[in-house]
């Protein structure tokens, strides 16, 4: 769980923020704050993961914020005025949101920070534990998919295989099968590889899930999956060994 503070000057926006958040899944807000002055406050005996900052406020700009607050907490800067975004970078800000913010956008950003912060607790693991073989994977265990309605989280390991269709993306489990509006190459990037692999122009397997290769064939279970001559190679360079 990502424990979250919320810091904007406006109450509306704090609003929906706070409202997007508890939407997701692995977030927990913890303190919500139109008073930048008393999230300062706050981190001194409250160590968070991930701050979503204002950048205009009256008492300290974000920028400011930054450079004082106590702690290594992630920071996802919001503000409605974009020229500041590339002042933001300078301090290693995990996105850069522009308001009124979208819960799709924020999620992307929220996905962003999880795998820093993932990626990070591994790297400690490692360091404390130098004689040990335990590994922690850097990507999530689940996506969300953007349906018609609603977003919908998928487990990786239940995911055999994506094929791509005109308008849309079937993802195949073991039990069931969803539809997702978003394009196959953008549901890809969102996909650890070498676990997942791009096999032919309209399928992604799940390499755990192979049963048998045979010539230029992928078996999952009953599915017959082609292997087109633009990704053969990589496909073969991942397996091999297998």
């Amino acid at each position: 769980m990502i424990s979250v503070l919320v810091v904007d000057d406006e109450p509306l926006a704090l609003r929906v923020i706070k409202t997007h958040a508890e939407r997701i899944p692995f977030l927990k807000v913890v303190y919500v704050t139109t008073n930048v002055l008393d999230a300062l406050t706050f981190l001194q005996s409250n160590p968070v993961d991930l701050i979503f900052l204002d950048i205009q406020m009256p008492e300290l700009t974000g920028m400011e914020f930054m450079r004082i607050f106590p702690g290594k907490a992630k920071v996802i800067l919001t503000t409605a005025y974009q020229q500041y975004a590339l002042d933001s970078y300078e301090y290693d800000v995990v996105d850069y949101l522009l308001k009124p913010v979208s819960f799709e956008r924020m999620l992307k950003a929220v996905q962003k920070a999880q795998n820093q912060l993932t990626a990070e607790s591994a790297l400690r693991l490692s360091l404390d534990n130098p004689d040990t073989d335990a590994q922690v994977e850097p990507s999530p265990e689940y996506i969300f998919i953007k349906t018609e309605y609603r977003l919908l989280r998928i487990m990786l390991e239940d995911i055999l295989y994506l094929e791509g269709g005109k308008d849309y993306v079937t993802i195949f489990t073991g039990k069931e099968k969803f539809l997702s509006l978003a394009g196959l190459a953008k549901i890809q990037e969102r996909l650890p590889h070498p676990r997942f692999l791009r096999v032919h122009k309209s399928y992604i397997i799940s390499v755990n899930k192979i049963d048998a290769v045979e010539r230029q064939r992928i078996y999952i279970g009953k599915q017959v999956i082609p292997i087109g001559d633009t990704y053969k190679d990589d496909f073969a360079s991942q397996i091999k060994g297998i």
